[in-house]
């Protein structure tokens, strides 16, 4: 392919994007608007999936690699009530399907194996336009433009490329998560830890309303209590205050069992707000000359471990229609679309159709079914 693919976006599926068009000789220019690929944690754990996540490590080539970076033991899951007891306790007997790895250090990995100057960071997109003919500009905030014939938006939930496409906005689900973390736990919050056990851990009672934590490397307990309520709820809490904020949040999980809203009133990091955005089930968009999307950029649902994998597995197969169609960009990109479309698609309606209150022994057959 003689015109080089503009990406935007250096999250996990842009970075695959780029790392497999690199294996077929296809060049490729991510522009990320983070200064630095260490100017903020990069988020928790994730399970990288045998059906989706791992058939695009294979394809970027990098699968001796990412088998260094599995976190051993911790596809180990348990599920707690709320006064502790346990629901559900499924050790890791090394045959799941579901690895578990830091999302920082995939990252890391993924940029490590592109050509140095591939990822351009500090370009932080304020516009794009087309020009016609599948050529489209893109706009930075220093004012500096690039024109591409190939343009990928892999800029997540809020795209700056999504409106080329699809008048699609994404809205709030009515959940959220408040992240918070304990560090070297094991020692200095051993009731916490001993609670969590090896791996994941979910604590639950009928309703949108849990605690669920990763034990992370270096005995990190990464914790997201997740609460549903408005937004305007979570705005009157004063986030820049971390104990009153904390605070605030344990008191929604008033007599739960101590070692567990210790995860959220213990946390040596102030608690993180992160609400839930969707885009409409089964989100598509007709054929747009010179752009797609890949990721949260084009099928945006709530976290239920499928997003980075998805995210991933778009970034492969879009760069292997690429490497097919040489010379048909067009037919490159109808062919991932009409593969995309459904795929995403059958995810989100899945989680559409979870119903608000579970009965808990479903809660329960469901995670037994995920490890």
């Amino acid at each position: 392919m003689h015109t080089p693919v503009t990406i935007v976006g250096a999250g996990l599926g842009g970075l695959t994007l780029a790392r497999v068009l690199h294996i077929h000789g296809i060049q490729a220019t991510v522009h990320e608007a983070e200064p630095s690929p260490t100017a903020r944690t990069q988020g928790g754990m994730l399970d990288i999936h045998d059906y989706n996540g791992q058939l695009a490590v294979q394809a970027a080539g990098l699968m001796d690699e990412f088998r260094g970076i599995v976190l051993e033991g911790r596809q180990a899951m348990r599920v707690l009530d709320r006064d502790g007891g346990v629901l559900l306790d499924q050790p890791d007997d090394g045959t799941g399907g579901r690895p578990e790895v830091q999302r920082g250090e995939l990252r890391q990995l993924l940029l490590d194996s592109l050509p140095a100057g591939t990822v351009r960071w500090g370009r932080k997109v304020s516009g794009v336009r087309a020009l016609g003919e599948g050529r489209h500009e893109v706009t930075f905030a220093d004012g500096s433009t690039v024109v591409t014939s190939l343009l990928v938006g892999a800029d997540g939930a809020w795209s700056r490329v999504r409106p080329l496409l699809s008048d699609a906005v994404p809205e709030y689900t009515g959940t959220s998560f408040v992240e918070t973390c304990l560090f070297d736990a094991d020692t200095r919050h051993p009731a916490a830890a001993k609670a969590v056990g090896g791996g994941s851990m979910f604590a639950l009672e009928p309703g949108k309303r849990q605690i669920g934590a990763h034990r992370e490397s270096g005995g990190t307990l990464h914790t997201y209590a997740m609460l549903s309520k408005p937004q305007d709820w979570f705005a009157a809490i004063d986030f820049t205050d971390p104990t009153a904020a904390a605070t605030r949040i344990a008191q929604e999980f008033y007599g739960w069992a101590p070692e567990l809203t210790a995860l959220i009133t213990d946390s040596d990091t102030a608690p993180l707000l992160r609400p839930h955005y969707t885009l409409p089930v089964g989100h598509r968009w007709d054929r747009v000359p010179g752009a797609t999307l890949i990721g949260d950029a084009a099928h945006l649902i709530p976290p239920n471990g499928e997003g980075a994998n998805l995210a991933m597995l778009d970034g492969a197969e879009l760069a292997e229609a690429l490497a097919a169609h040489p010379d048909d960009i067009e037919t490159a990109l109808t062919e991932y679309e009409q593969a995309m479309f459904p795929r995403s698609a059958a995810v989100a309606e899945a989680e559409a159709e979870t119903p608000d209150n579970p009965a808990l022994e479903d809660v329960i057959d469901f995670f037994r079914t995920q490890s």
